[in-house]
């Protein structure tokens, strides 16, 4: 199985980060506004639609407000995935800092440099926009191979990487 970790620092509280997170039905909205561009609940799950239209059904394990800590597991979607399980916590970092971490196993093994592409554009995006609380103007998703441009057929290829403008 494969793992993948991404973390960053926010100049965010870890409450105001953690409120963000844990709103399971409006990822979209409060945390990743482009990337996610909609959420809808049903029961025990959410169904989110991303950026490039791909749609993922991820079950909702767990939410823990005293941990700051977020688990969830797709259990369909367009990557292929046989596993998948992940967390997001929130850590303090300083005043009014937080730390974001971020960790998805996986499998197959191939699943997780695209994965870990797509992490490093979502957790980039939670970023700015709990800093500027604002949605960003576009995203950047670099990678040095074809399958990201397979996940993102409507992309604008620029070099040295992929730009994906936001719907």
């Amino acid at each position: 199985m494969a793992s993948v970790r991404k973390e960053i620092m926010i100049e965010a509280s870890p409450d105001d980060v953690w409120a963000a997170l844990r709103d399971v039905g409006a990822l979209h909205e409060p945390l990743v506004p482009g990337f996610v561009v909609d959420t809808r609940l049903e029961p025990g799950a959410r169904v989110v639609t991303f950026f490039n239209g791909g749609v993922a059904r991820e079950l909702i394990v767990d939410r823990d407000d005293a941990a700051r800590r977020l688990v969830w597991s797709v259990v369909a979607g367009p990557l292929g995935l046989s596993h998948h399980n992940a967390s997001a916590q929130v850590f303090p970092d300083g005043p009014g800092h937080s730390r974001f971490v971020w960790i998805a196993d996986v499998l197959p093994h191939e699943v997780a440099e695209p994965m870990g592409e797509l992490m490093s554009a979502g957790i980039a995006v939670v970023k700015r926009t709990l800093e500027a609380a604002g949605a960003p103007d576009r995203l950047e998703i670099r990678s040095s191979r074809g399958p990201l441009w397979t996940l993102c057929p409507f992309a604008r290829q620029t070099s040295p990487g992929i730009w994906v403008e936001p719907s």
